[in-house]
């Protein structure tokens, strides 16, 4: 039977159709980051690399899964711009139960395209905090207002309820997930992160431009956004009181280095730690004035171990490290600071340990050389010859070849008075024949 000629057709059109037009199913998905801890630059970091992966991958959504305290004011208000900016949608989902997006994390759930929390989760007492500790009553009112204005503005944008999200930075109210939904401060609740896409899929949303767009999550695979290995390591250490100890650890290896040459590992060791402790505490905030402190501290140390105070520079510098190191982060944060045990436990053994090498070292470089040729110098010994140009000596219980500036005859006490090429230079001591003279071997 013959064969039509346009039987392969319809296999060539289906081929050539699947070449031009891929699947769409494996292009869906969401990225989701862990904001599980203070909001500081390194979250502003991370956040916008989120939105900006999810831009250039067209994901369907960027998901903050937020637990938080607060953080700083600076931070909070670059991760808000980061999400409002965002072309792609944004939801920021308060989880798991038990957590809480409190005060810098309420700011950031009511700037969200879509604002979710998890059952047995709170919100709100949002009163700002910004970098540089206290402020005062005046300073306190034109911060809070400014934090209160702009969330009123953001809120207003989204169609949430800004008169309650004002009181929220200006009364600290808090709230629980079903109050918050009921006060249409936050979209939905939700269990976990899957019933959230399931619920969302197919909603309608309005972007912050005004536009509207439809959320198609039903298929959405969800993909963990990967930190590089510098975000995971300072995520680690973001911790004050652990970047301190990390700071102190290696001073204290670079200092024994110091004073004994030639150990290596304690440099090496020491090194390493200082600029890792140094790369952490430098993503904060810092008091440059606490810092100078903290220095002072350490040439308190110093003179210490140098001149006679009777401890009273020691006691000066254990107090000036352990303010500074307290004060060392230009926030109030509790979080964000040097706590005092901290301070104190890692001041008090680093000051008796800096003082008592470095009393070692000084006193090494005080007493006079007992080994080898140059600890011959001063000594007492007895010429065995005529010197001049050449002679023997009898010095130290040895022979040595010795010479001198004026002829010595043999048998009168001589000074050593230097070494030159493992030959004595020597000085008569007194006219005095020596008595007892060693036979010579």
């Amino acid at each position: 039977m013959k064969k039509s000629p346009l039987g392969w057709f319809p296999v060539i059109i289906l081929v050539f159709g699947l070449c031009f037009f891929p699947l769409r199913a494996a292009s869906a998905h969401v990225i989701q980051v862990e904001v599980e801890h203070v909001i500081h630059p390194l979250t502003v970091e991370i956040v916008q690399q989120a939105i900006r992966q999810a831009g250039e991958e067209d994901a369907a959504a960027v998901l903050l899964r937020m637990n938080t305290p607060g953080g700083l004011l600076s931070a909070t208000k670059e991760v808000i711009q980061a999400i409002v900016a965002s072309k792609t949608p944004v939801i920021v989902y308060v989880a798991p139960s038990g957590g809480r997006a409190a005060s810098a994390g309420f700011m950031i759930l009511v700037s969200a395209d879509i604002a979710a929390m998890a059952p047995g989760t709170n919100t709100g007492a949002a009163h700002p905090v910004m970098m540089g500790g206290e402020m005062d009553e005046v300073m306190n009112e034109k911060v809070s207002n400014d934090a209160a204005a702009s969330v009123r503005s953001i809120t207003s944008k989204r169609g949430r309820n800004p008169e309650l999200a004002e009181k929220a930075v200006l009364e600290s109210k808090a709230f629980t997930e079903n109050e918050a939904l009921e006060a249409k401060l936050i979209d939905i609740v939700a269990p976990d992160v899957a019933t959230l896409l399931r619920e969302l899929d197919g909603k309608t949303i309005k972007r912050f431009d005004g536009t509207e767009q439809s959320m198609d999550l039903a298929q959405a695979e969800v993909i963990p956004f990967e930190l590089s290995y510098r975000q995971t390591i300072l995520l680690t250490l973001i911790d004050p009181n652990l970047a301190f100890i990390l700071l102190v650890l290696g001073l204290v290896g670079v200092y024994v280095e110091f004073t004994n040459p030639g150990l290596i590992f304690p440099g090496v060791a020491g090194a390493i730690l200082v600029i890792v402790g140094a790369m952490a505490l430098t993503v904060l905030p810092i008091n440059w004035a606490a810092a100078a402190l903290v220095i002072l501290g350490l040439v308190f140390f110093i003179l210490e171990a140098t001149t006679t105070t009777n401890g009273i520079l020691a006691a000066g510098g254990v107090i000036a490290m352990v303010l500074g190191s307290v004060m060392l982060i230009d926030t109030d944060i509790p979080e964000l600071s040097i706590n005092w045990p901290t301070a104190i436990g890692v001041t008090l053994p680093f000051a008796v340990i800096t003082v008592f090498l470095l009393q070692l070292a000084v006193r090494s470089f005080r007493l006079k050389v007992a080994t080898g040729s140059e600890g011959m110098v001063g000594e007492i010994g007895v010429a065995k010859t005529d010197i001049h140009a050449a002679g023997r000596v009898f010095v130290h219980s040895e022979w040595w070849n010795a010479s001198s500036e004026q002829p010595i005859p043999a048998g009168v006490p001589v000074r050593v008075v230097g070494v030159k090429d493992l030959k004595l230079q020597v000085e008569q001591r007194s006219n005095r024949p020596h008595t007892s003279e060693p036979v010579e071997q």
